[in-house]
């Protein structure tokens, strides 16, 4: 990859031969974990400026309808997360000349406060071609990182870094878009949609998120316009310009209350599109979830769109087939199935191979579909099974010819992200019609269906029983190869319980990684599996959405027991013992079982103890000296571990999830409730 300076600019035909569609991704760090800021793309015509408000892309409007524009949200990374972007520059309308890409923070935030802020674009083949680090942000709360321009007939790329004082709102406002503070906006969006957000039809309208310091508006047609100089006549008012641009059309989403069954009695069973009762082999999970996916796939366009667009695919006409023959040699192979989606009389295809049930990916088979890609021009192979893939820790290798002129690009998903995509668009997006978000919901269903092989990491591996035991024992030494193993089989599943916990709530949920960027993935487990090694412990951070801080997970192996906290800051203001009070109020319903800890400065732990015996006493958690300072409480859950490997009811897997959820429900939930109801 190569390294740009501020100011440089790069032809990027010079750089591949799949320009012609590229991901920019922006990416930073926060030392506390909880920093983050909001990715924006602005479409500029000849003059510097938008054609109209419709040209601004940001979270409330994420694509383009002609699929030019698509932000793809937050990827999980080794260090953090980044938000991609994917651009189709062959249909990029003829009178834009220049596409910026900028972040904006919000609630009074600089990019100061964030380290390693880094642009990189990558080709339609996934592979990177030039990164740009911005050095020295200051307190902007707003950065245009780089821009796409025309040149004739080819595409550039410039590293930019400009930041704003005045945030997304000035950004946008020297780029001619529209714009009005939030206070005018809040009556606006009661016009068609009441407080629940549903019409008279009783369709669900998407709650739309308010920009931080920005809302655009719509301009008017021309036709609609009243002429500078014109006045308008006695009698007659000017029609109301709208407060706010409707982003989407309305979209269908499925209710969470299911409806009441008409069955007599718990025996029946609803008739279900996909049956998955009768599977008996592990041949025809793969056959049947395969030709399930990809059917979907292609008749919902949203959800087909939603997986391949991270994988370079264009906006298009999408068919999908299962069971191809294509020769290779004597014996022809079979792929499990095939993706081509038409854009502009051009194809792109890739080849899919599935695996259900916790079977393991097979490298010879991986690298022979990668060779007959190559040698047919497509343009990727993408695997699917229930393992999550790791950074820096590929679920199979394979070799690259590099004397080949095409390259093709080896994409993996996992059966718990196709879940989450789905549940994201029936529970939360919502989609095109009725139809589709039936062909969602029963795709759902059949994923989480017990016979289906479908559920995603399930199975610790091989190393787990060892190294518990040698952990019990006190044989397990650094540098074990199986504490390595163990490492990174809890990192997956720490990623799955992000999207499974994110597809419910319909909110990022996202590993904290408070290592430094760029730093290698294989040096950084390796420490990890030292630490395991010496205290037995692995632990992870979640950052959740809208939640007051950071959700830890602790599993201690010598102990067999999981612990799940919170830490809550002190207000800025008030007394202690207000405080204490008013936390034992908003955790009422919270278990009695919580344990409360006071986080006190300079002192390795305060006051403590369980919300059954504090709810009388709130007193009890303020330290005896009155001079000594509280920084915050730790709210924290303990829970038995599951022995076995795997995600049985006794299984360590299970047990994590379970104690997740639980602390979520029951605390986490409480306190964005409570604080919601302060707020209003």
């Amino acid at each position: 990859m190569r390294e740009m300076t501020k100011g440089s600019n790069v032809a990027l035909a010079a750089l591949s031969e799949n320009a012609g569609s590229v991901i920019v991704s922006l990416s930073w760090v926060s030392p506390t974990g909880e920093g983050d800021a909001d990715v924006s793309v602005l479409l500029l015509d000849g003059n510097g400026k938008v054609r109209g408000d419709g040209d601004f892309y940001f979270y409330n409007n994420p694509v383009a309808a002609d699929g030019s524009v698509q932000m793809l949200g937050k990827t999980p990374t080794e260090s953090g997360d980044e938000d991609r972007i994917s651009f189709d520059l062959t249909v990029v309308p003829e009178r834009i000349d220049r596409i910026v890409v900028a972040a904006s923070r919000y609630g009074g935030a600089g990019f100061g406060e964030l380290e390693d802020l880094k642009v990189t674009l990558a080709d339609g083949s996934g592979e990177a071609l030039v990164g740009f680090a911005i050095e020295d942000a200051g307190a902007v709360s707003a950065i245009i990182f780089g821009e796409l321009y025309r040149r004739g007939e080819e595409w550039k790329f410039r590293a930019v870094g400009q930041g704003y004082d005045t945030g997304l709102a000035g950004l946008a406002t020297d780029f001619g878009v529209d714009i009005e503070d939030d206070a005018a906006t809040d009556d606006a969006g009661t016009d068609d949609a009441d407080a629940n957000g549903t019409n008279a039809d009783d369709t669900v309208v998407p709650v739309e998120r308010p920009v931080p310091g920005l809302v655009p508006t719509p301009r008017p047609p021309a036709d609609e316009a009243t002429p500078v100089g014109e006045t308008v006549p006695v009698g007659e008012t000017v029609p109301k310009k709208p407060l706010r641009p409707r982003t989407a059309k309305k979209k269908v989403t499925v209710p969470k209350a299911p409806k009441k069954s008409l069955a007599e009695n718990d025996s029946w069973r609803q008739a279900r599109l996909f049956p998955a009762s009768a599977l008996k082999s592990d041949r025809d999970r793969e056959t049947r979830a395969t030709s399930v996916l990809l059917s979907v796939m292609a008749q919902v366009p949203e959800f087909g769109r939603r997986l391949t667009a991270a994988f370079g695919a264009p906006a298009g006409r999408m068919e999908t087939f299962t069971e191809v023959s294509l020769p290779q040699g004597d014996t022809p192979r079979r792929p499990d199935g095939v993706i081509r989606v038409e854009r502009a009389g051009k194809l792109w295809t890739a080849l899919v191979e599935t695996k259900t049930n916790g079977n393991a990916l097979k490298s010879e088979q991986v690298q022979a579909y990668m060779d007959i890609a190559a040698r047919r021009g497509y343009e990727a192979v993408i695997t699917l099974s229930n393992d999550v893939a790791l950074d820096g820790s590929p679920l199979v290798d394979v070799k690259v010819d590099g004397r080949r002129k095409h390259k093709v690009a080896l994409w993996h998903l996992s059966w718990a992200e196709v879940a989450h995509q789905a549940q994201m668009l029936i529970r939360h997006e919502g989609v095109g019609d009725k139809a589709h978000a039936w062909l969602l919901l029963e795709l759902l269903h059949y994923l989480r269906h017990d016979n289906s092989g479908c559920h995603g990491f399930q199975n610790m591996g091989a190393a787990w029983v060892p190294v518990r035991n040698g952990i019990d024992d006190e044989t397990l030494c650094a540098g074990d190869p199986r504490a390595l193993d163990v490492v990174e089989s809890w990192e997956r599943l720490v990623r799955q319980i992000c999207l499974s916990l994110g597809g419910e709530l319909g909110q990022k949920v996202l590993p904290v990684q408070r290592a430094k960027r760029g730093a290698d993935p294989k040096e950084r487990r390796s420490r990890l599996a030292d630490q395991l090694c010496l205290d037995g412990r692995l632990s992870a951070e979640l950052r959740i959405e809208g939640a007051p801080g950071v959700l830890a997970v602790n599993a201690d192996l010598r102990t067999a027991k999981l612990r799940t906290s919170i830490d809550i800051p002190a207000p800025a203001q008030g007394y202690p013992l207000t405080w204490a009070k008013r936390l034992v109020r908003r955790l009422a319903d919270a278990p009695a079982d919580l344990h409360v800890e006071t986080l006190v400065e300079g002192e390795p732990g305060g006051p403590r103890g369980t919300l059954e015996r504090l709810r009388p006493e709130p007193a009890d958690l303020l330290p005896k000296n009155p001079d000594t300072r509280i920084t915050g409480f730790r709210l924290s859950l303990f829970k038995g571990m599951g022995s076995s490997r795997g995600n049985a009811e006794s299984g360590f897997i299970r047990s994590v999830d379970d104690a997740v959820n639980r602390f979520h429900e029951g605390v986490v939930v409480r306190l964005e409730t409570s604080l919601e109801t302060s707020r209003a």
